[in-house]
C-alpha cells in the first residue's frame, strides 16, 4: 500500500489485500461488515466503497505505525476518543470515513491525545 494506485489494485483483489493485512477471507469480510460467502455482495458498489474506505486509512496511518499490518490492527481494534468507544472500521462501516480522516488529521495536529 505504498500508493494510491497500490491501493487501488488492492481493493479490486482481495487475495493481495487479505496477503497484504496477513489475515484471512472470513476475517476480512467480518471487517468489511459482510458474509464473504454471500455472493451477491462480495462485488457489491457498498463492499467495494468500504474497502477503499479502509484502504484509504490504512494508508494515511501506515507511517505512524511503520506496517500496514499494524495500521489494521488499531482500524480494527482502537476505541477512537469523542466517537462513543466506536473504532475506525466500525466509523467506517457506518459510511464515516470522514470523521476517521478528520480524526486522523486532527491527532497529527496534536489536537487529540
Amino acid at each position: 500500500m505504498k500508493s494510491h494506485r497500490d491501493a487501488e489494485d488492492s481493493a479490486r483483489d482481495p487475495c493481495t489485500l487479505i496477503a497484504q493485512l496477513g489475515t484471512t477471507g472470513d476475517e476480512l469480510a467480518r471487517t468489511l461488515g459482510f458474509d464473504k460467502d454471500d455472493p451477491r455482495r462480495m462485488g457489491s458498489n457498498d463492499i467495494q466503497r468500504r474497502i477503499g474506505s479502509m484502504i484509504e486509512v490504512l494508508s494515511k496511518v501506515e507511517p505512524r505505525f511503520g506496517s500496514v499490518i499494524m495500521a489494521y490492527a488499531w482500524y480494527r481494534s482502537e476505541a477512537l476518543s469523542g466517537f462513543s468507544g466506536q473504532t475506525a472500521m466500525e466509523l467506517v462501516r457506518c459510511d464515516r470515513v470522514q470523521d476517521v480522516l478528520t480524526y486522523i488529521d486532527a491527532v497529527d495536529a496534536g489536537v487529540h491525545a
